[in-house]
């Protein structure tokens, strides 16, 4: 996916127009509020995500030995580990793979690390086949698009524009009615992708959780179709990121609570897999070969800096879906695979803050974010570090420096701030004192575009405050 982070205003802009978008994510808050419901109806929440935040803080304290532990005993079980610094390095060693098996056919679950490889795209290029398995993702392939939500990728599509895009694609399948039903829809994807499945040379994968202790990777569905894709092929592919290791399979039975939960509300995922190397003599299914590409991709440097809660994270979704920004604008305006608060963080450490300037500011600092996260990330601090790193390299954009240089040095001097304030709420107070509230205000149209300005009471905040404070020192007497 190409990164057009740098065209976040102009996109957020036109997804406020777009209807179908609007009407798809007003079902996501849908969502969001049932899975809210059920975390909290969760008696030990707080304390597994504890548990669970301990163990990656450890984990990340000690990612070498880790990963070294973890790389050693895959070979042991016959997976061959292949470590990747870019995205590039990644991309070669899995064409590699592909080259050697021979591969014209390659079927592809669910991976947003394989979308931060640029994995579709390298396959494209090397006149490799690839289809999708993942449901939300096999819609996106037929749309040609990128997904917009880490866990539901096709989230922003209606069920109106499902319905063309399988009648538009699907028409050498001899079916001569339109499809309305959901149902249908899935049974004619199930229909096609079962040969795809028999025919593939090679699965590709993601994986949840990487298992130092036994070399065994943690998958995740609900869908079924990673095990189809790890199981059926000659040689399965695994494509993860360095932070997702954990020291036990028990710390990941931890994790895998908090991810159910946290992403969809349910108490484990309807697919819960547990996979080691190639298949053995006595195995009744299983590849002939297994791959582990690893990639790092920048985390190491986050890893040794005030970004390192970030690698904590499991892909879980609940800042995104909780996010107002996110639930308005859709994931293709943040302009790349990350979306939401997450991406506004993850994107300007992977790709630079220079060509991302407007995620970290893409929040209103509600906080929300930070509190349903199951790993405790404080993404809205993390913001606000990026914001003053833009400022510091003077990234901010010039009227955005001007107004808050004067305001800066306004409010160093308390005095003349005091009588700035006091003289502005009086204006304000009696001019909006008829309606009061202002439907448009000068500097401000964004605001009143959309809502309308409640007129102030005619005085200020610390006025109000030592008015008070008086009445309570005269009550008192």
């Amino acid at each position: 996916m190409d990164l057009a982070s740098a065209q976040f205003k102009p996109a957020a802009r036109a997804a406020l127009q777009d209807t179908d978008l609007q009407e798809a994510m007003a079902e996501n808050r849908r969502f969001a509020a049932h899975v809210r419901r059920q975390v909290d109806l969760t008696p030990d929440f707080q304390a597994l995500r504890d548990r669970a935040k301990a163990i990656k803080d450890h984990t990340l304290a000690h990612l070498d030995h880790y990963l070294e532990r973890y790389e050693a005993e895959a070979t042991r079980r016959g997976t061959q580990v292949h470590w990747a610094r870019t995205p590039e390095e990644a991309q070669d060693a899995v064409l590699a793979i592909c080259r050697q098996a021979n591969a014209r056919h390659v079927i592809k679950g669910k991976t947003m690390i394989g979308e931060e490889m640029g994995i579709n795209a390298a396959l494209a290029r090397a006149s490799i086949e690839r289809h999708e398995t993942d449901l939300g993702e096999y819609i996106l392939q037929l749309a040609d698009e990128p997904p917009s939500h880490i866990n539901g990728p096709a989230i922003h599509k209606t069920l109106r524009q499902v319905q063309a895009l399988f009648h538009e694609h699907h028409q050498g399948l001899g079916r001569d009615h339109y499809l309305l039903d959901p149902i249908e829809l899935l049974d004619e994807a199930r229909r096609l992708l079962r040969e795809r499945f028999v025919n593939a040379d090679v699965g590709i994968t993601g994986a949840n959780f990487l298992i130092a202790e036994d070399g065994s990777h943690v998958l995740v569905t609900n869908e079924g179709n990673g095990d189809l894709a790890s199981t059926l092929p000659r040689v399965r592919i695994v494509l993860a990121s360095i932070e997702k290791v954990l020291p036990t399979l028990a710390d990941a039975g931890t994790h895998l609570q908090l991810l159910a939960l946290s992403a969809t509300g349910q108490p484990l995922t309807s697919y819960t897999s547990i996979y080691g190397g190639p298949s053995q003599g006595d195995d009744l299914d299983g590849p002939e070969e297994c791959h582990v590409v690893l990639l790092d991709n920048g985390r190491s440097e986050m890893l040794a800096g005030e970004f390192r809660p970030m690698l904590r994270c499991i892909r879980c979704a609940a800042c995104m879906d909780n996010c107002p920004v996110y639930n308005w604008v859709g994931g293709h305006a943040y302009g790349w695979i990350y979306p939401g608060p997450m991406g506004s963080v993850w994107t300007p450490n992977l790709v630079g803050l220079e060509q991302t300037t407007d995620l970290p500011n893409a929040c209103t600092l509600n906080g929300r974010c930070a509190q349903v996260c199951p790993m405790q990330i404080p993404l809205p601090d993390m913001m606000r570090v990026l914001r003053s790193r833009q400022w510091s390299q003077r990234l901010t954009a010039r009227t955005s420096r001007w107004g808050l240089t004067l305001w800066a040095a306004i409010a160093r001097r308390p005095a003349l701030y005091r009588r700035l304030t006091a003289l502005l709420a009086q204006a304000l107070g009696r001019l909006g004192q008829v309606r009061g509230r202002f439907r448009h205000l000068p500097m401000a149209g964004h605001w009143t575009r959309e809502r309308d300005m409640p007129a102030p009471q005619g005085a200020t905040f610390q006025q109000l405050w030592r008015q008070r404070q008086s009445q309570k020192n005269e009550e008192h007497r």
